[in-house]
């Protein structure tokens, strides 16, 4: 198949059009370099089956593909802060255009969604039935409403128009290829404990997080592109869950770093708690994550040790 990723040099889509290329597909990757970069794709570039463009899908754009997903969107809060309303512009307008290019093509789309979109839930663990708690006129609601937003065009594109569409909801992933400067709480402990600087805990380190390593996403995401039982919503994420404190700990044990754990202030409106109910992808994707925190941690902190060399 021909297959668009938005968003495909970021983090995440770059390790997807990798798995992409490796099942034997084509792909077409299309980034404005807002927060992905040239050398998370470096090693596809000379792949005939590989082709990037550099565009904004702000900005309408066409193609002739099978498959669309839809990644493109600042996903740390350092970076979706930075332009509020560029972020919201990203998920509201961009999926238009997205969805727009799904239903002229009659291409299956997948949205990649978030577990933002429930806020800070005051139901623990979160299913997709449960309608979040988000601060909508907040620092964080650029994304989280965005978010919210676009997963309303999507089922509204498939009621309306009948575009075929799949929705995931995605919890932390974490892994190689992670900014140093995103301002997630992974790579800022590992980057701080490499460099033998204090690791800086927001709060009291209580509140928690489910981790899920980016292999386990990327196969969760693809599965669920390529199954019809169900639209989604779908939870992907690891439903282990940790205090923000054990995974500093854990960072500077596998790191063997001698850095210091200091606190400062809670952010406004970071949740308390984040935990996947994956019971759908159990059922519809026959998905459940392998990789556990302690390996996919020396795997990221290898990535770091030889990015700040």
């Amino acid at each position: 198949m021909r297959v668009l990723v938005t968003g495909g040099a970021g983090f995440l889509g770059s390790h997807l059009c990798e798995r992409l290329i490796e099942l034997g597909d084509e792909v077409l990757c299309i980034d404005n370099l807002f927060t992905g970069t040239r050398s998370n794709i470096e090693g596809l570039l000379k792949n005939p089956r590989f082709e990037f463009i550099r565009h904004d899908i702000i900005d309408p754009f066409k193609a002739e593909v099978d498959q669309i997903y839809n990644l493109a969107c600042p996903a740390s809060p350092v970076h979706y802060q930075h332009n509020a309303i560029k972020t919201i512009k990203t998920s509201v307008i961009g999926s238009i255009n997205c969805l727009g290019l799904a239903k002229r093509l009659n291409a299956r789309i997948l949205q990649a969604s978030t577990s933002e979109v429930y806020g800070n839930p005051e139901v623990h663990p979160q299913p997709e039935t449960y309608h979040g708690n988000v601060n909508p006129i907040g620092i964080r609601a650029c994304y989280d409403e965005g978010k919210r937003c676009a997963e309303t065009l999507f089922f509204d594109y498939h009621r309306q128009n009948k575009v075929d569409i799949r929705v995931i909801r995605i919890f932390n992933t974490y892994g190689p290829r992670m900014a140093i400067n995103d301002g997630r709480v992974v790579s800022n402990f590992i980057v701080q404990a490499l460099r033998g600087d204090d690791i800086t805990i927001y709060g009291e380190g209580t509140q928690t997080r489910s981790f899920c390593f980016v292999d386990d996403l990327i196969e969760g995401m693809i599965r669920m592109m390529n199954q019809d039982q169900t639209l989604g919503p779908v939870n992907v994420g690891n439903p282990s869950e940790f205090t923000v404190l054990q995974l500093a700990e854990e960072v500077i044990r596998l790191s063997q770093s001698k850095s210091k754990i200091i606190h400062k202030p809670l952010p406004s409106d970071d949740p308390l708690q984040r935990r996947p109910d994956i019971s759908l992808a159990k059922k519809h994707l026959k998905w459940e994550p392998k990789i556990q925190l302690e390996e996919g941690l020396k795997k990221t902190i290898a990535y770091f040790k030889m990015l700040l060399k």
